[in-house]
């Protein structure tokens, strides 16, 4: 049963890289590793492996809000970690290359109720909703500034602010993206309380003129704030915003004055208290993987690497890898990654 399972999930996770949108993407698996989901004609079907049975468990009915004469047109859906809520992904709209941007409405397995979340927001201007680990709040990206609505009373709370094209929370300039596949630039703290994100200041990067000759009759001019080779990208900073009061603590990260830096991934250490970071410089060949302590933003150099020429941040052997994210061993003391270019290499603390 267990190489019937791996086998499984190699061909959906070549599915998934084939059909990808919002990250996660494609098939869902169950906890347990013994089914799996999938949305079909504005459905979520799961299915059994042992017994290839497909059971629909939420219906087109269920899914149509009130007054609405369809369903809502499944983009993607996320579960909650105790799988009894669903957020529903739809009406999505393009940034850069993928459809990141969109509305969310929230379904409750156990109720039935359906819910659209950010009602203050504009329509399809939602990004990388996602559940509190908790399941109590949502937190999401609305025109370059991070919300938090709570799911049982829709209170929303903003917890940044002055977001605009030129000062980016919880997303990314169109550098990160296309360095290094960056997009969903927030993550919640294990306990619910704190949220991590990065901020970029593009004031002083410059825009490249790009020709879009393919969306409609006539090609029209798209400014890209882009850094182009030999000038420095876009400074960016670390925040943890306590959600309680809206409060950012900022983290004390080096960087070059005149060429800056990046940090292309951040998460939190398998803990409430500690950020882990890797911080690259301007040429992609100097690589540093930080601690940082979320209140007092203190950090400090737990593993330095260098090359001659460049660093590929993105493992081939875990595509999740694209979005951020280590894997942790042994209750957060150790965790495993790509070292010295040696897959599998394990780190301990």
């Amino acid at each position: 049963m267990s190489s019937l399972r791996t086998i499984t999930q190699v061909i959906f996770s070549l599915i998934s890289l084939a059909a990808a949108a919002q990250p996660p993407h494609g098939v869902h698996w169950s906890k347990d590793g013994n089914s799996y989901y999938e949305s079909k004609d504005n459905q979520i079907v799961q299915t059994d492996l042992a017994s290839s049975k497909p059971t629909v468990i939420v219906t087109k009915e269920q899914l149509t809000p009130q007054g609405a004469s369809a369903p809502l047109r499944i983009r993607n859906y996320f579960f909650s970690d105790d799988g009894n809520k669903i957020l529903i992904y739809t009406n999505s709209k393009r940034v850069w290359r993928y459809d990141t941007r969109g509305d969310y409405w929230l379904f409750d397995l156990s109720s039935h109720a359906l819910k659209k979340l950010g009602n203050e927001r504009p329509p399809s201007s939602l990004m990388f909703a996602k559940f509190s680990p908790d399941g109590q709040k949502v937190a999401y990206v609305s025109e370059f500034n991070i919300y938090v609505e709570d799911l049982a009373s829709s209170k929303t709370d903003q917890l940044t602010t002055g977001g605009t094209r030129e000062l980016i929370n919880g997303t990314f300039d169109w550098a990160y993206e296309e360095e290094f596949f960056c997009r969903d630039g927030f993550r919640w703290s294990p306990d619910s309380k704190k949220i991590a994100y990065w901020q970029m200041d593009a004031k002083n990067t410059k825009d490249y003129l790009m020709l879009n000759n393919t969306d409609s009759i006539y090609p029209f001019v798209k400014p890209v704030v882009y850094p182009i080779a030999g000038e420095p990208p876009s400074p960016y900073r670390i925040g943890v915003v306590t959600i309680s009061n809206a409060n950012t603590a900022w983290m004390n990260i080096p960087t070059d004055p005149v060429w800056q830096s990046y940090v292309p991934r951040m998460e939190w250490a398998a803990n409430n208290n500690e950020l882990i970071i890797q911080h690259l410089n301007r040429k992609q060949n100097q690589s540093e993987i930080m601690l940082c302590d979320a209140s007092t933003g203190t950090s400090k150099t737990i593993y330095e690497e260098n090359d001659s020429a460049w660093i590929d941040i993105l493992p081939l052997w875990d595509e999740e890898y694209s979005y951020g994210g280590w894997d942790w061993l042994n209750k957060g003391k150790e965790f495993y990654g790509q070292l010295k270019k040696t897959a599998g290499a394990i780190y301990t603390g």
